[in-house]
């Protein structure tokens, strides 16, 4: 397993985890922000006596709550298939340029995602889609023996 670990494509993966998780936890502590701020909660027990429970969501919250849920939706296919890359014996420059591509094209996606920013949203989103795409064709590749 140290193998693994020593290799330059582990760890371009592993600062990419690293970078999306931070996101992930940027877009959690501004969507917990912003209901402390509006006073709406989704469980009685952090509304207090100040604040309200409500279902459905503000809609600047509930931006920052979509926003959140595309990025773990799309960091999960993209930790999966990543590990299973570098453990097929990615090539270091690949590597970096998928996983480099895919996590600037993910931070820049939920930046558009909060501003609002179309079509550029929808852009980072193919991005990073295409970069997932180079991975797992190269994971298939390299489970049916041709890498």
């Amino acid at each position: 397993m140290n193998d693994v670990l020593s290799r330059p494509a582990f760890v371009a993966y592993a600062l990419s985890c690293v970078v999306l998780a931070a996101n992930l936890f940027v877009l959690a502590s501004l969507t917990g922000a912003g209901r402390g701020k509006v006073k709406v909660f989704v469980n009685p027990e952090d509304a207090g006596k100040e604040g309200k429970v409500q279902t459905s969501d503000e809609a600047s919250i509930a931006r920052l709550m979509r926003a959140h849920r595309n990025a773990l939706e799309n960091f999960v296919p993209f930790a999966v298939i990543g590990i299973l890359y570098v453990l097929m014996g990615a090539s270091t420059t690949w590597a970096y340029i998928l996983f480099g591509t895919y996590t600037g094209a993910r931070v820049l996606h939920s930046i558009m995602y909060l501003g609002g920013k179309q079509p550029w949203r929808t852009v980072m989103y193919g991005i990073g889609g295409v970069a997932t795409l180079g991975m797992m064709i190269q994971v298939t590749r390299g489970a049916i023996g041709l890498m």
